[in-house]
């Protein structure tokens, strides 16, 4: 048994595909893992009750905040206030991954 829930993940997207798992789920937060294979997004989205906030653990993800965006490289981290629209996508040739808390949970 391990406690690393990420190591349990199966993460393997084709190109243009997001594949994502729920880490972790109670009353008040939420960790799932993203992973983005080549070309992939995950589109602008807003929590107007919660913070979420972006753990890149390998990869380099295009964040995207309201209307900017920037390419944060693992490791790295964003962090997207309540109500501010974010998503993400993969730029590169590789499979990205990251993990959103969520928190807390509306």
């Amino acid at each position: 048994m391990t406690l690393d829930r990420l190591a349990a993940a199966e993460l393997d997207p084709d190109p243009e595909e997001v594949v994502s798992t729920e880490l972790a789920v109670t009353d008040d937060v939420l960790v799932k893992a993203f992973a983005l294979g080549p070309g992939a997004e995950l589109p602008a989205h807003e929590h107007a009750d919660s913070t979420n906030v972006f753990h890149v653990l390998s990869g380099t993800v295009t964040v995207i905040q309201g209307d900017e965006t920037e390419a944060v490289d693992a490791p790295g981290v964003a962090m997207h206030e309540r109500g501010v629209d974010h998503g993400a996508r993969n730029e590169t040739d590789e499979v990205a991954v990251f993990t959103a808390s969520l928190c807390p949970l509306p």
